[in-house]
C-alpha cells in the first residue's frame, strides 16, 4: 500500500500578500533606521525634522537634484545588477571596485587608441571596452574558483587591491597627462570629446549613462529569468551537484557568472570616466575617489533590491538619494560628516537584517496554515522549481 505524505501541500500565496510583504519589511526597516538616526541628531542638539527635510530636498527636491541622484545611483545600479547575476549562480562577487577600475582602464585605452572616430561609433566602443575589461577581471576569480577551488570572496577582494595598484602604476607615467609638465597629477589628458556621454534633454547633468544602466538592468533580468542560460546559472546556484548530474557545465557557469558580473561593473567604470565633468581617468587621492566606493555600495543596493535586477533600479535610486541628500543634511545642520556615514550604515544594517524576517513572512504566507513554525521548517524553496525548469528546457 502506497504511503501518502502527511504534509499538506503549500497553498499559493495571495497575489497581493507576497509583494506587500516584500515592500513593507524593507520600508519598515528604513523607518526604524531613520528613527535611530533622529535620536543621534537630537543627541548632537540638531533638529532631525529640519535635517530630514534637507535630505529629501537635496535628493529629490528638483530636476537638478533628481539628476544628481540618478547620476550617483548609476554605478550602484550597474554593480548591483552584476551582484544579482553572480549571486543567482551561487557565487559572491566582492570585486566590484577592481572591476570598475579594469573597465575604466580598458575604455580609456580604447579612447586613446582611436580618438578621432565619430561619437556614434566611439561611445559604444568605450562601453564595450569597459564591459570587456570588467568581464576579464571578473572571469579571473571565477576561473580560480571553478578550476582551483579558490574562495571567490578572498580572490575578488585581492583583485580589488591589484586593480587599484595597477591604476596607480599606469597613472604614474604611462597614461599621465604630459601637458602638466613637471607637476605629475594622477590623471590622463582630456579624453576625446567624441567619447563623452551625451547629455539628456532638460538642461541638467543627466547623461546617457543613466539610460545605459537601466538598459543593463533590463538585459540582466532577461538573461536570468527569460533565457536558457539564466535557467542554467540559477540551477547551478541552487544545487551544483544536481546540476552536474543533469549534465550542466557547472565550472563554466561559475566563470560565466563572474564574467557577466564583472562586465556590468566594467560598464560602470566606463561611464564614470566618460560621463564625468572632467572626462579623464583620475586616481589622484586614491582609487576610491574615482570609484566612489560604488563597488561596495552596489552590493547593498542589490541586497535592498532582493537580488532582482529590476528591483535594484529603485533600490539604487534610493541609496543614490541617501548619498546626495546626506550632503544637504550635513550642510543644513552643520553636523560632522561621520554622522552621515553612520546614518547610511544604520540604514544598511537594518535593511540587510530585515531580509530574514521578510523571507519568513513570505514563507508563512505560502505555508499550509501552521504559522511561522511550518514556514521555517518547510525545506522547499525555489531550487526545485528552477531545476525542473532546467530539466524541461
Amino acid at each position: 500500500m502506497s504511503q501518502q505524505s502527511a504534509t499538506p501541500p503549500r497553498r499559493p500565496a495571495n497575489a497581493l500578500v507576497r509583494p506587500l510583504i516584500g515592500l513593507a519589511v524593507p520600508v519598515g526597516a528604513v523607518i526604524v533606521a531613520l528613527t535611530i538616526g533622529a535620536i543621534m541628531l537630537l543627541s548632537l542638539g540638531a533638529n532631525p525634522i529640519s535635517g530630514y527635510a534637507a535630505l529629501l530636498d537635496g535628493a529629490f527636491g528638483g530636476w537638478n537634484e533628481l539628476a544628481d541622484t540618478s547620476i550617483k545611483a548609476m554605478p550602484l545600479l550597474l554593480v548591483g545588477v552584476g551582484i544579482c547575476i553572480a549571486f543567482r549562480a551561487g557565487v559572491i562577487n566582492i570585486g566590484g571596485e577592481g572591476q570598475i577600475i579594469a573597465g575604466a582602464v580598458a575604455s580609456t585605452t580604447v579612447a586613446l587608441l582611436v580618438p578621432d572616430l565619430p561619437r556614434l561609433i566611439l561611445v559604444p566602443l568605450v562601453l564595450i571596452g569597459g564591459a570587456v575589461g570588467g568581464g576579464i577581471w571578473g572571469a579571473i576569480p571565477g576561473a580560480l574558483k571553478a578550476y582551483a577551488g579558490v574562495n571567490e570572496i578572498l580572490s575578488t577582494i585581492m583583485m580589488n587591491i591589484v586593480a587599484a595598484q595597477f591604476l596607480s602604476f599606469l597613472l604614474q607615467d604611462w597614461l599621465t597627462d604630459k601637458a602638466a609638465g613637471a607637476i605629475k597629477i594622477q590623471q590622463t589628458e582630456r579624453l576625446s570629446a567624441s567619447a563623452d556621454m551625451p547629455l539628456l534633454p532638460g538642461g541638467t547633468r543627466l547623461h546617457l549613462g543613466v539610460l545605459v544602466a537601466i538598459g543593463v538592468a533590463v538585459v540582466g533580468y532577461i538573461l536570468l529569468f527569460r533565457s536558457a542560460l539564466g535557467v542554467r546559472l540559477r540551477a547551478v546556484g541552487h544545487n551544483p551537484d544536481a546540476s552536474r548530474y543533469a549534465g550542466m557545465p557547472v565550472k563554466k557557469s561559475i566563470v560565466q557568472a563572474l564574467a557577466f558580473s564583472g562586465a556590468c561593473a566594467g560598464i560602470a567604470g566606463a561611464v564614470l570616466v566618460f560621463g564625468s565633468e572632467s572626462h579623464r581617468l583620475i586616481a589622484d587621492g586614491g582609487s576610491a575617489g574615482f570609484t566612489q566606493s560604488a563597488g561596495f555600495n552596489g552590493i547593498v543596493a542589490a541586497l535592498f533590491g532582493a537580488l532582482h535586477p529590476l528591483s535594484v533600479i529603485p533600490a539604487s535610486f534610493f541609496f543614490g538619494g541617501m548619498l546626495t541628500g546626506g550632503i544637504a543634511l550635513q550642510q543644513e545642520l552643520q553636523v560632522p560628516a561621520a554622522l552621515i556615514v553612520a546614518l547610511n550604515g544604520i540604514v544598511v544594517l537594518f535593511v540587510v537584517g530585515s531580509f530574514k524576517l521578510r523571507g519568513r513572512l513570505q514563507a508563512w504566507a505560502e505555508s499550509p496554515g501552521d504559522g511561522f513554525t511550518a514556514a521555517v521548517s518547510d525545506p522547499l524553496d525555489d531550487a526545485d522549481q528552477t531545476l525542473q525548469e532546467a530539466s524541461d528546457g
